[in-house]
């Protein structure tokens, strides 16, 4: 989906198209509406206080604003963008209906979260540019929303392509195309490949994703290990095996973020807690959509030196509740050290058992998050 967040507020608020909108923040107010029954909304170089951007229109994108960057240094790059809170419950209602409506053509779908699918076309007779139209009218009749979409042969390529034309673009790309259209793009392009990892193989001379498809495979594992250097070759190369997950009973559910700058466990404090708390709010709401509560809760660290830790807990009761989830995955984090600056951080939950098998245990304690 394009901009989501942002593009289901648009809804809400028309007057608002074609300016830079920003969504987040923890003390965000509503917009007030005037005697005259105008709204004021509330703008960036008025936001007091720490917190990171949801998410942004392209309008604001355009100003250097994009998701996970803190509030303040928005404000600097974009003062005079509107603020607006986040309103999970629509935006929760408005992925029901792309993924209804998405279903309703092409049913075999993996969800990758509340904004972004996966879907296997190869079953449906239909020429490739005729059915990405088909869907994204669907999707459009459905929610009022528009979606990128890219089809090629694996799932790596497909999450390239369907940023490649955004917003409302339609990429399709068959694998000799590789060479000409992805080969050019800058490595960060890659899902996995972060603002960190893209300095670091820029510091070898490798800037596109060309450039490090000619990389001897030899030299990456040398450099980053034999599981990231032989994955970083593969990649390059536009090789990707897995498939369309579809079945509805998953092993885990996790978010994760990687931080734009590496963040220092004292000294962004207000920043982490914010992310932390957001990623534990999304597993929650993805363990509820999904009908599942969880008994193993679980963190993960990758420090700025691209180490990697992992620390769970298994607890008595399963959970669903983000108040409970935070609890648990902070004891975790107490368990890690917190002496390196931190550019990736991540939040599990596994041993997954169905709400409706569930026993009276789970907790599901509404109690406020802050």
């Amino acid at each position: 989906m394009d901009a989501f967040f942002a593009s289901v507020e648009l809804l809400r608020y028309p007057e608002l198209r074609g300016q830079p909108v920003v969504v987040g923040g923890r003390n965000t107010h509503q917009p007030v509406v005037q005697p005259d029954g105008s709204k004021r909304f509330a703008r960036l170089r008025d936001y007091v206080g720490r917190g990171v951007i949801t998410t942004s229109t392209y309008e604001a994108r355009a100003l250097g604003v994009f998701s996970g960057m803190g509030l303040m240094k928005s404000a600097q790059l974009a003062p005079g963008a509107i603020l607006l809170p986040a309103n999970f419950d629509a935006y929760r209602e408005y992925s029901r209906r792309f993924k209804a409506a998405v279903a309703s053509i092409a049913p075999q779908i993996e969800d990758r979260g509340i904004d972004e699918i996966y879907i296997d076309l190869s079953a449906i007779p239909e020429e490739s540019s005729a059915l990405a139209r088909r869907i994204k009218q669907a999707v459009l009749d459905a929610t009022g929303l528009t979606c990128s979409i890219g089809i090629t042969p694996n799932k790596l390529l497909s999450k390239i392509c369907s940023d490649l034309d955004k917003p409302n673009g339609i990429t399709i790309l068959g694998r000799e195309e590789i060479a000409a259209r992805i080969w050019p793009l800058p490595a960060k392009k890659i899902n996995g490949i972060g603002p960190k990892a893209a300095e670091r193989l820029a510091r070898f001379g490798i800037n596109t994703i060309g450039e490090l498809a000619a990389t001897p495979v030899e030299f990456l594992v040398s450099k980053f290990g034999r599981t990231t250097g032989t994955w970083l070759h593969r990649v390059a190369h536009g090789i990707d095996d897995r498939s369309v997950v579809t079945e509805s009973e998953p092993k885990s559910i996790s978010r994760e973020s990687t931080f734009e700058r590496d963040l220092h466990a004292r000294q962004d404090r207000a920043a982490l807690s914010e992310i932390f708390t957001s990623l534990c709010l999304r597993v929650a709401d993805d363990l509820k959509r999904k009908g599942y509560a969880s008994r193993t809760i679980g963190i993960k660290l990758r420090y700025a030196d691209f180490h990697a830790v992992t620390r769970d807990v298994t607890l008595p009761v399963g959970v669903t509740d983000a108040r409970e989830i935070r609890k648990a995955a902070g004891e975790c984090l107490k368990r890690v050290p917190l002496e390196q600056r931190i550019r990736l951080l991540g939040v599990r939950a596994s041993g997954l058992v169905a709400l409706s098998e569930a026993d009276a245990g789970v907790v599901q304690a509404e109690l406020p998050l802050y």
